[in-house]
């Protein structure tokens, strides 16, 4: 994390100097990052005085919870237990003047020292409310801490029982390549190109020739494929679309492309695209794929199955994924992350499973979940609710906790002003003590914003917080607020 080292002399700089502070931030966040391969950046790798550290470790969900602060490009250190805690009367007269919402609806929140938990801002924050992303936090601790942050999911071709065919088994990656596999990313990381190559030597050894015909088993998940509950508004925009077991771009037409309509036949178009790699590829060794592919729901994905596997690729792990849907926000790809939590708990891979399984992990990290309603477990539902207070201790269980498998989801925080659904926020002068320092998770629905994060204080304090407003004018300037009110807290001494 973040540790502040000489706030005085950052007031005492000349003017113009001190008013480009933020944009030196941004940028030596950018340098930080762009890193050789094997070095990590510390999990909230910028200090109040602008250093940046790259540092070569274990991964954060591997490293101790104090071993979160970066002092000053000293490298990681633990945060001081001696730096000061705000005062709660002190900070809340701070707060109460930004966080008011921009006509109508209300604002609640809280702030908490992750460290010890005590409480030093609250408004209603035990009250239920609709979370929007926010939800997110809760799913991506219950797959940490179900799955683990080093799982993968594969995507296999087994040999079909008919001679010279092939079925194209979905094991959880939606977020499928249509070519050669990208070791060094995310999103792509399996490929179906290399898929095919793979699957074209194995029927070479297996002496298959003449005809190969493709089947797709997509029968890991069980249920409807849509959530009654999500907007068939929504739905239609591309924020979600009926979920299968694989998919290409999770769930996108275009890779570079993450607004706008989504396949509604997700796993059919990343089999369409196995079939085009399988014709080039099986084309030199004399295999001939006949046209189309059919549904063979016969095998089951995720059984130990009785077929041969002639082929596998395995995603990036659960840890990078969860990176990326806090970043992005992906509703598709936390739906199914949700749903292969849920397997991996014993239940069924569906919406009800999703949901109980990420209550249960809840539950288990002694966040109180006597009022929490899930719908979903992307946020996209109207009928989610969740306190702030529930909120800030997902965080706190993620920075402070003793799960460190849920350091994993440290680095997904969108940073204030560089950063995912924070990238274009804490850009003017009444935000800019958050720029660069500011971690945490958006939500935006037509009435709904939240924020839940984290943040080092300018004292070298841990500080947990969450902020939801509910009921509020469709289109006012209500994030604004969010922000101002989330940059005192970088800010503070508030003594």
């Amino acid at each position: 994390m973040k540790r502040r080292t000489g706030r005085a002399g950052t007031d005492q700089m000349p003017g113009p100097l001190r008013r480009s502070l933020p944009m030196l931030l941004l940028t030596l966040l950018v340098l930080a990052l762009a890193v050789p391969a094997g070095l990590t950046i510390a999990p909230a790798f910028l200090g109040h005085n602008g250093a940046a550290e790259a540092v070569a470790s274990a991964p954060p969900w591997q490293q101790p919870p104090t071993a979160l602060a970066a002092r000053g490009g000293a490298g990681i250190e633990p945060l001081s237990a001696a730096a000061p805690v705000p005062e709660p009367g002190t900070l809340a007269a701070q707060l109460n003047e930004t966080l008011k919402t921009d006509g109508a609806g209300t604002f609640t929140g809280v702030v908490q020292d992750a460290t010890t938990g005590k409480l030093l801002f609250d408004r209603s924050a035990g009250e239920a409310r609709v979370p929007a992303s926010n939800m997110k936090l809760l799913t991506a601790s219950a797959a940490l801490r179900t799955l683990g942050p080093e799982r993968r999911f594969s995507t296999r071709v087994l040999a079909g029982s008919a001679p010279g065919t092939v079925i194209l088994a979905g094991g959880g990656d939606v977020l499928l390549g249509a070519g050669d596999s990208a070791p060094e990313a995310v999103l792509g990381h399996a490929g179906l190109a290399t898929l095919a190559q793979s699957t074209v030597k194995a029927l070479q050894e297996d002496g298959v020739s003449g005809t190969v015909n493709v089947l797709l088993d997509d029968s890991l998940f069980t249920g409807p494929s849509l959530n009654p509950a999500w907007s068939p508004e929504d739905v239609a925009a591309g924020e979600m679309a009926p979920l299968f077991p694989l998919a290409l771009n999770s769930a996108r037409f275009d890779p570079a492309k993450s607004t706008g309509p989504r396949p509604q036949d997700a796993a059919m178009t990343a089999a369409e695209a196995f079939w085009a790699q399988l014709s080039a590829a099986g084309a030199p060794a004399g295999l001939t794929v006949a046209p189309g592919v059919v549904r063979a729901p016969t095998i089951t994905a995720g059984s130990a199955g009785e077929a041969k596997v002639l082929a596998e690729v395995r995603s990036a792990t659960v840890g990078q994924q969860v990176d990326l849907l806090l970043r992005t926000s992906d509703n598709y790809l936390t739906e199914v992350m949700g749903r292969m939590t849920a397997l991996a708990a014993g239940k069924p891979a569906s919406n009800d499973g999703a949901t109980a399984a990420v209550l249960q992990q809840l539950g288990e990290l002694d966040v109180d979940t006597a009022t929490l309603r899930a719908a979903d477990v992307s946020g996209l539902a109207l009928a989610n609710r969740v306190s702030a207070r529930q909120l800030a201790g997902v965080v706190r269980a993620i920075t402070s906790g003793t799960d460190t498998r849920l350091r994993a989801a440290l680095a997904g925080f969108p940073v204030a002003g560089l950063t995912g659904t924070l990238g274009d926020r804490y850009t003017d002068a009444t935000t800019a003590r958050g720029a660069g320092l500011v971690r945490a998770k958006t939500g935006t629905l037509n009435t709904v914003i939240a924020l839940s994060g984290y943040v080092v204080d300018a004292d070298g304090r841990l500080l947990v917080f969450s902020f939801i407003g509910n009921g509020l004018a469709p289109g006012a300037a209500n994030k604004t607020a969010l922000d101002r009110t989330a940059s005192v807290l970088a800010g503070c001494g508030c003594r």
